[in-house]
């Protein structure tokens, strides 16, 4: 063999190392696009103070994470998400601390072909599968698994799940987030005499209410949904809300569940290292669905990662494929079994109801 042929074997195989060492070194990029301002702030603090806590790196691989504020809004979403994966380059998307952002950032998962997970409830985010949901994940519980908790949710679920049960709807009434009052609402709510009144509404909004029945006497059942969890919903509707039933995952209430529940140690472990950095009481399952989300795509990172490089179209099919079989990942919510026809993956075990006592959360058994 020559000298030069010699020296061009070795360039080669110079060069393929460096390729190699590349492909085990470069940085993994997350963005994210939360709501920590605007209405829907409630829900979007939670979620970024848990981004900002989450590991530097993962399977060896240093993550860089670009945290950007949508201001509760679609429109602003949507930019953020557009600058996310066109100039940051990022592997994985989060985001959408409610169902009309995740379902206008669908399209930009879609169109870049970036994993998606959504933190919202609506099952439209994912359902149904079809090309441009296919790059979308959702780590919340869908409306639909919680209605089977308290035969609730918004209006397109509540009420057949209503009226197969049994239960007779007497009066139904709305209100706009950004509303100061809701009197009339409330006066022909309990002119109907009801036995039970559902408050289906997003974040601290949800308060306003159950404050308003209880300034009309009102002294039946209250239930609400899962968009309230977390403790400026209690400090805002005080008393009003005592006795007031909800469905929630157990990472709201881990230290009440009993130690052969899986899910405990994960929840737990996450609450106190929550407030020990955000404080005591700071807790919301809000921040629990980022984590989730973070726990899921961490579990399928180092399958993509034997298939190609961070940064590059085919690492992120390949982590788009890993995270769809995702195989009995335990979350603070639940357990992630997920499949190619559900980006859901949760089952009853990510449900249980709990109810206002004291001015605080009780699992009620």
């Amino acid at each position: 063999m020559s000298i030069t042929a010699s020296l061009r074997i070795f360039a080669y195989s110079m060069t393929l190392s460096l390729g190699l060492s590349g492909l085990a070194q470069a940085d993994i990029k997350i963005g994210a696009t939360v709501s920590a301002t605007g209405p829907a702030a409630s829900l979007g603090i939670p979620y970024r103070n848990t981004l900002t806590m989450l590991p530097k790196e993962i399977a060896g691989q240093k993550i860089e994470w670009v945290i950007l504020d949508d201001g509760s809004d679609p429109t602003n979403a949507v930019k953020n998400a557009r600058k996310l994966t066109s100039e940051d380059n990022v592997d994985v998307l989060l985001g959408a601390n409610t169902s009309p952002i995740a379902l206008a950032l669908v399209d930009v998962a879609s169109e870049t072909k970036t994993p998606f997970f959504a933190m919202a409830s609506s099952i439209r985010i994912v359902s149904p599968m079809d090309d441009k949901r296919h790059w979308v994940f959702k780590s919340s519980q869908a409306d639909a698994l919680m209605v089977g908790a308290i035969v609730e949710s918004f209006w397109n679920e509540f009420e057949p799940a209503a009226r197969s049960a049994g239960i007779k709807i007497v009066a139904s009434e709305r209100f706009n987030r950004t509303d100061t009052s809701v009197t009339g609402q409330i006066l022909k709510i309990v002119a109907a005499r009801p036995d039970a009144v559902f408050i289906a509404a997003v974040g601290t909004p949800a308060a306003l209410p159950a404050l308003a029945l209880k300034e009309r006497g009102y002294t039946g059942l209250q239930y609400q949904g899962h968009a309230v969890l977390n403790a400026d919903f209690l400090r805002i509707g005080g008393k009003a809300l005592e006795g007031t039933f909800l469905p929630t995952g157990a990472m709201l209430i881990p230290e009440q569940l009993p130690d052969a529940n899986p899910i405990k140690k994960v929840a737990l472990d996450y609450v106190t290292r929550y407030e020990a950095q955000f404080g005591a009481g700071t807790r919301a399952t809000f921040g629990g669905h980022a984590y989730d989300s973070y726990l899921v795509f961490a579990s399928a990172v180092p399958a993509a990662l034997k298939v190609a490089k961070p940064g590059t179209p085919e690492f992120r099919k390949a982590l788009r494929d890993a995270i769809e079989k995702s195989k009995d990942v335990v979350g603070s919510h639940g357990i992630f079994n997920i499949t190619a026809t559900d980006h859901i993956g949760l089952d009853n075990r990510a449900r249980m109801m709990i109810r206002v006592q004291d001015g605080t959360w009780r699992l009620v058994q």
